[in-house]
C-alpha cells in the first residue's frame, strides 16, 4: 500500500501465484501502482494483521478494515468500517473475530486505545497512553502500543500499562512511538526516548517490552539509531541498526547483544524524516539495509557466516517493503 495525499493506492509487485495440482506455478509481471484508489482524508497508518488490513485516515479518524485478499481489486468494499469520532493521527489493528482495536483521540491530543466489536460496542478501554502511536503484535498475540510514559499491551482482553519508571526522563517521560513485532517472540522492541523537551532525540538505548509479564528491559547500544533502524530477526532476535553502520543483533530474552554486523558506511540522522535514509527491513532469514549514502542494498544472512551481498542502486531509496 502507498499513501497518496488523500488516498491510498496498491503497488501491485508483479508476482503472480497459480496453484497447480499439489504445486504450485510462479510467474512474474512488470510490477506497477495501480490507478484504483481508496478515498480517505489525510491516508495514513496501513496495518496487516490476522488476514485484515486497517486503512486510517488522520484527516477523519475513520478506520477502514478490508480482507487482506482483496486489496487491490477494483470492487473490493470493506468489510467494516471504524467511525473514531474526530481526526487524528491514530492506528486501527483488525482481530480474526471481526473486532478491532483502535485509537480515540482529536488533533490535539490522543490518549485513548479501545477493543470494539463488529457493531462497534466499546468490550475494553484504556486512557493511560498519551500521544499514542504506532503498533506492534508479539508471538502470543497481544498488541503492542508506543506513549510517552511507557507503552500499553493488549492481551486480547484486558489493557496492561507497562511500568517504565526505572529509565524514564522527567516527569516520567518515556515515548516508543517505533516498534518491531515477531511471530517467534513475546518480547516487543521499540526504540526508548526520554528527553521531553528535545528537538531532536537520538537515542542510543531501546527498550524491549516482555508480553508475559508487562516488564520492560532497556538495552544501552552506545551509538543512536532511527524510526527506520528497527526489525526482527528468523528466530525473533532484536536487530537495530544504528548510525556507526553496524546492525546489532540482541537476544530479546536477556537483552544481551550477541552480535553486532557491519552493515553500511556511517550515517547521520536527516533533521528532515522525509529524506532518504537508511532503511532496515528482515524476512526468511535475511536482514535487507540500504545504504542512502552509498546508493546500495545490503543483504545480510542471519543464519550463516555468509559475505554480505552489495548491489548498487540508481536512486536514493526513501521506502523499502520486502516480498
Amino acid at each position: 500500500m502507498v499513501t497518496k495525499g488523500d488516498s491510498f493506492l496498491t503497488f501491485d509487485t508483479g508476482r503472480i501465484t497459480k496453484p497447480h495440482g499439489d504445486h504450485k506455478h510462479y510467474y512474474a509481471a512488470q510490477p506497477q501502482l495501480l490507478s484504483a484508489a481508496i478515498d480517505a482524508p489525510h491516508a495514513g497508518h496501513v496495518v496487516h494483521h490476522d488476514g485484515f488490513t486497517a486503512l486510517f485516515s488522520d484527516g477523519d479518524g475513520v478506520a477502514r478494515i478490508y480482507k487482506t485478499e482483496d486489496i487491490g481489486k477494483e470492487d473490493a468494499k470493506p468489510v467494516n468500517t471504524v467511525e473514531t469520532g474526530a481526526a487524528h493521527h491514530g492506528v486501527a489493528v483488525p482481530l480474526k473475530d471481526g473486532s478491532v482495536v483502535t485509537t480515540k483521540g482529536t488533533e490535539d491530543e490522543r490518549h485513548t486505545i479501545q477493543h470494539l466489536d463488529k457493531s462497534g460496542k466499546v468490550l475494553a478501554e484504556t486512557t493511560e497512553c498519551p500521544g499514542v502511536h504506532g503498533e506492534a503484535a508479539a508471538g502470543n498475540g497481544s498488541l503492542f502500543f508506543g506513549c510517552e510514559d511507557g507503552p500499553v499491551v493488549f492481551d486480547g482482553t484486558e489493557f496492561h500499562k507497562i511500568d517504565v519508571s526505572a529509565y524514564a526522563g522527567k516527569d516520567g517521560y518515556q515515548r516508543s512511538g517505533n516498534s518491531a513485532g515477531s511471530e517467534e517472540s513475546n518480547i516487543i522492541l521499540a526504540d526508548n526516548k526520554t528527553d521531553k523537551d528535545a528537538d531532536f532525540e537520538r537515542p542510543t538505548s531501546v527498550t524491549l517490552i516482555n508480553t508475559e509479564d508487562y516488564s520492560a528491559k532497556k538495552v544501552e547500544l552506545g551509538e543512536s539509531y532511527w524510526f527506520r533502524s528497527l526489525a526482527r530477526g528468523p528466530l525473533g532476535e532484536a536487530l537495530v541498526l544504528t548510525t556507526d553502520g553496524k546492525l546489532n543483533v540482541i537476544d530479546p530474552d536477556s537483552g544481551e547483544v550477541t552480535k553486532k554486523i557491519d552493515a553500511i558506511s556511517p550515517w547521520k540522522e536527516n533533521e528532515e524524516w522525509q529524506q532518504p535514509g537508511p532503511i532496515l527491513k528482515a524476512a526468511n532469514g535475511y536482514a535487507y539495509v540500504t545504504d542512502a549514502n552509498k546508493q546500495e542494498l545490503v543483504v545480510l544472512d542471519l543464519l550463516g557466516d555468509q559475505e554480505a551481498q552489495r548491489y548498487k542502486l540508481d536512486f536514493k531509496p526513501v521506502e523499502m517493503a520486502v516480498l
